[in-house]
């Protein structure tokens, strides 16, 4: 099913898809594959062609990228743990953009650059641990930035200054710097949908639509305005029955279990 050994044009588009999308550390592969990797997220990719016109094929080794990726497998032996066939470059450039940025988002990356970053810092005042706690809060903005593709998925706004990456288990009640740094606890959130899931006052469901607290006014939930629901992943799901249980404020005359501040600017 695959041109094996690759010919040179299959040879320099594979090594173009994935220079341009940024894996480019070459090495070689199982006959008829190119390897590729890169210095600045973790996991390999795989490339392959059954011919100049194709399909396309794509293996992937990060096991998180794969659950998010979500795609069906293609039957096709092959390095990696799954595989996937593309029609044209184009359908193989787009996903391959896709999984440079999840590689670069989920948890091990932001985790990593985040203990590398505070190793060597002090932690023995507040001031000195707020210090570390900014550098963890930017470091997981520009995860979420990265993961939802600088765009508030609710709105459609990508204006940078607009947007807020929104804890949904708060900072201060997370366990583990790994939960404080993982993008399935955060969602990337216009200013106005931020002030109020920080607030207990909107939550979402597994489906990804929102929830109204009672205590909204009929004017702010006209101003909370929404074009699609937000496509979720099984550990957002699973942080988000945390919101709606401890932080949402389901009763009128309710006040929330936790009073969070979740947002990082």
């Amino acid at each position: 099913m695959i041109e094996t050994p690759q010919s040179f044009v299959i040879r320099e588009e594979c090594e173009k898809a994935a220079w341009q999308n940024g894996f480019r550390r070459t090495f070689d592969g199982p006959p008829g594959w190119a390897g590729f990797a890169s210095t600045t997220v973790p996991g390999t990719i795989h490339l392959a062609a059954a011919g100049p016109l194709g399909p396309w094929y794509l293996a992937v080794d990060h096991g998180g990228v794969i659950e998010e990726l979500a795609l069906p497998p293609a039957a096709l032996p092959g390095p990696g743990l799954s595989r996937y066939a593309f029609g044209s470059l184009r359908e193989l450039y787009g996903v391959l953009s896709r999984v440079y940025q999840l590689s670069a988002s989920l948890p091990d990356a932001p985790l990593k650059e985040f203990e590398q970053k505070v190793r060597s810092l002090p932690q023995t005042t507040e001031a000195e641990r707020l210090v570390v706690q900014r550098i963890g809060q930017d470091i997981f903005r520009a995860s979420l930035l990265e993961y939802w593709q600088g765009t508030c998925p609710l709105t459609g706004i990508s204006d940078p200054a607009l947007l807020r990456a929104s804890h949904i288990v708060p900072w201060r009640v997370c366990e583990t710097d790994a939960q404080r740094l993982d993008v399935n606890n955060g969602l990337l959130l216009s200013a106005l949908w931020d002030a109020a899931f920080d607030q207990g006052l909107v939550t979402f469901s597994d489906e990804g639509t929102p929830a109204f607290s009672p205590v909204l006014s009929e004017a702010a939930r006209r101003e909370l305005r929404w074009g699609a629901a937000l496509t979720l992943s099984r550990r957002q799901r699973e942080n988000l029955a945390w919101h709606r249980l401890h932080a949402f404020r389901s009763e009128s005359a309710a006040t929330p279990n936790q009073t969070p501040t979740n947002s990082v600017n």
